[in-house]
C-alpha cells in the first residue's frame, strides 16, 4: 500500500487539475498512479513539468496497492468504483455527488472541518463537497465560529469549468460563432440555452420542488458541514466565464457583528484572503483568480434588513479549489494511515 495515490479520471479537466496540485505539493511521480474510467488504452497524462504517466484502467486496477484513490469521475462511475476501492483496503476520496450525503461518509473541507476525517474508517470512503460549497464554507467557517451562523442565502455565478472541458469548449465555440455571424445555438449536450453572452438560471437537474440539484446540494452539504439546524437557501446561475466562480452571500448570525470585525477575522482564515477597498477595482472578479489557490472575499457590508446581518462577495478558481480540496484530503489520509 505505502503512500501511493491513484487518481481516477485523469483525462478530464478536474483529474488533470488534481494531478497538477499533487505535483505542486511535491508528491513524487513514483507515488502517483493515473487511471482512466473507460477512456480507452494507450493514453498518457502529464505530471509536473517533466514527467508523464501511463494511464491505466480503473476497472481492472488492483487498488490494494494504493493508500488512497481520488475519483474525478461522474457520480454513476463513482458509485460503482468507490465500494470496490474500499473493499480492497484503499480509501476512496470522491469528488462527485454520489456519497456526499450518505450517512457514515464524512464530507470534508480540510480548512473547515478537518476533524471529520477521523470517520474515514467507517466505510473507507470520504466525500468532497462541490467546489461551490467548498469555497463558500471556507469563507463562512471563521464567521460561524465567532458569531454563530443562523441563515445563509447564497446567489452563485458559476463558471463553465464546473461542467468540465466540454462546457468550456461550448462557450468557446458559441463565442467564436457570434463573431463570425454563425448561429450561437446551444448543442444542448451541456447547456440548455445559449451560454455565450448570456446567463442561465439553471445549474444541474430540476427537482420536484423547483430547485435544482446544485441548489439543494449547496444547502444540504452546508448543513452537513456546519450544523443540521443551519438555514440555507441557494440560487444558482451559470455565467459565460471559463474558470472562476463567485457567490454573493447574505448572512445572519446569533451574535452582533460589524463589517470591520468580519474583515479582520477573514484576513486570518486559512485559504482565504480579503481584498475589500470601497473604490473602483477594490474587489476580486473571476478572471483575476484563475490559477490561484485562495478564496477571495470582497464587498463586506452590514445588512440592515435583518438582525445581525452581513453580506459579502466570495470568488475563487473553482476548478483549482475543487482539486486542492481533493488532494489535501488524500494527503491527510495518507499521513493518517502511516501512523
Amino acid at each position: 500500500m505505502g503512500k501511493t495515490i491513484a487518481v481516477i479520471g485523469v483525462m478530464g479537466a478536474a483529474g488533470r487539475e488534481i494531478l497538477g496540485v499533487l505535483s505542486d505539493r511535491g508528491i513524487p511521480v513514483t507515488d502517483i498512479v493515473a487511471l482512466g474510467a473507460g477512456d480507452g488504452p494507450g493514453r498518457e497524462a502529464s505530471y509536473g513539468e517533466d514527467d508523464v504517466l501511463k494511464v491505466g484502467e480503473a476497472e481492472t486496477f488492483d487498488f490494494s496497492t494504493c493508500a488512497v484513490a481520488i475519483l474525478a469521475v461522474p457520480p454513476a462511475a463513482a458509485a460503482k468504483l468507490a465500494p470496490k476501492i474500499a473493499a480492497a483496503g484503499c480509501v476512496a476520496v470522491d469528488t462527485s455527488p454520489a456519497f456526499r450525503l450518505e450517512q457514515g461518509v464524512p464530507l470534508v473541507v480540510p480548512d473547515v472541518n478537518r476533524q471529520a476525517l477521523v470517520n474515514w474508517t467507517k466505510k473507507h470512503i470520504v466525500a468532497c463537497p462541490s467546489a461551490m460549497t467548498a469555497l463558500i464554507a471556507m469563507a463562512l467557517r471563521p464567521l460561524d465560529d465567532a458569531y454563530g451562523l443562523i441563515r445563509v442565502i447564497a446567489t452563485t455565478y458559476q463558471s463553465t469549468a464546473g461542467t468540465g472541458r466540454d462546457g468550456m469548449d461550448e462557450l468557446f465555440r458559441q463565442t467564436r460563432g457570434i463573431y463570425v455571424n454563425e448561429s450561437p445555438t446551444s448543442s444542448k449536450d451541456i447547456f440548455t440555452k445559449q451560454i455565450a453572452f448570456n446567463v442561465i438560471p439553471h445549474v444541474d437537474d430540476f427537482l420536484k420542488d423547483g430547485a435544482t440539484a446544485q441548489e439543494e446540494g449547496i444547502a444540504a452539504e452546508s448543513r452537513k458541514i456546519f450544523s443540521p439546524d443551519l438555514e440555507v437557501h441557494a440560487n444558482c446561475a451559470r455565467v459565460p466565464v471559463f474558470v472562476g466562480s463567485a457567490a454573493y452571500l447574505n448572512l445572519q448570525f446569533e451574535g452582533q457583528v460589524t463589517a470591520e470585525q468580519a474583515r479582520t477575522l477573514l484576513k486570518d482564515a486559512p485559504g482565504v484572503t480579503v481584498v475589500d477597498h470601497r473604490a473602483d477595482e477594490g474587489y476580486v472578479s473571476p478572471v483575476e483568480c484563475t490559477g490561484e489557490d485562495l478564496v477571495y472575499v470582497s464587498r463586506v457590508r452590514s445588512d440592515s434588513t435583518v438582525e445581525n446581518g452581513l453580506s459579502l462577495w466570495v470568488v475563487a478558481d473553482d476548478l483549482r479549489i475543487g482539486a486542492i480540496n481533493a488532494a489535501d484530503v488524500a494527503l491527510s489520509l495518507v499521513e493518517a494511515r502511516q501512523k
